[in-house]
């Protein structure tokens, strides 16, 4: 599994700092769709789910959270800290959120609008579905 953090440009002065965000320049996809989270409660998981054709770009604007992320072959655990850096999440990659920090704010842009038909929320199923296309790549 390709994990892809990707740093952003920061610029600053005495006055404070600033990251610009734009879509096919620093984000690779066209952006349709923005959400962010926040007063996540202690122990509390989030996500639990991949996409089938969604791509997504995870920054924690404030504070800090891990995510496991799962190919359903590797599974990795990535902490985000930096606003001036995200995590990539494709296509096809289950992902949990957790560990919040008390002041986490935790931005993702999206490459489409919610569509529930594009989510998988049984991880048998995504598994199911890794070994399908992994079959057919074959």
């Amino acid at each position: 599994m390709k994990i892809e953090l990707l740093p952003f440009q920061k610029h600053g002065d005495e006055r404070g700092m600033l990251v610009a965000l734009e879509q096919i320049k620093n984000v690779p996809f066209e952006i349709k769709r923005v959400y962010y989270m926040f007063g996540t409660k202690d122990n509390v998981r989030r996500g639990f789910h991949a996409h089938k054709a969604l791509r997504q770009l995870a920054i924690a604007v404030r504070g800090s959270c891990y995510f496991h992320l799962d190919d359903g072959v590797d599974k990795e655990e990535v902490l985000l800290n930096d606003p001036a850096q995200g995590l990539l999440i494709e296509p096809a990659i289950w992902h949990e959120m957790y560990n919040y920090s008390d002041d986490c704010i935790l931005l993702v842009l999206a490459s489409d609008v919610y569509d529930e038909s594009d989510y998988i929320r049984n991880y048998e199923a995504f598994q199911e579905s890794v070994r399908d296309e992994s079959a057919q790549a074959e």
